[in-house]
């Protein structure tokens, strides 16, 4: 098992990894809408979502791997009312063949944020 740490992404709020290497995949932590340069919080949910996608893409790469390699990702979100729009922004950085997916309305996510992803993807 490799453990991987970058400052592209928001550091772990928890005793936990940002992501972990086993078996030819990396298992990335939940990302939300905070972005790393300044520590704030993304605004509104289309730049939350936007936020969100960018910082598993960034993990990713600083695992050596991408996002067109996930296999299987898991979306919380704090409203499934937004589920369409989401649908929409996930689209734009997720592509054909699509990862596996499952998408959960949950009461509360960290620092009350609309919405986390986390994936598992090749090297």
């Amino acid at each position: 098992m490799k453990t991987v740490s970058t400052e592209k992404v928001p550091s772990a709020i928890g005793p936990y990894s940002q992501a972990q290497i086993s078996g030819g995949f990396v298992f990335c932590s939940g990302q939300i809408a905070v972005i790393p340069e300044t520590g704030e919080l993304a605004q509104g949910l289309e730049g939350q979502a936007n936020q969100v996608f960018k910082n598993v893409s960034e993990l990713l790469k600083a695992a050596g791997s991408d996002i067109s390699k996930v296999v299987k990702s898991t979306v919380f979100i704090k409203h499934m009312d937004d589920f369409a729009a989401i649908n929409a922004i996930y689209a734009k950085y997720f592509t054909e063949p699509f990862p596996a997916r499952s998408c959960v309305e949950v009461a509360r996510l960290p620092k009350d944020v609309l919405l986390e992803c986390e994936v598992i993807a090749e090297l």
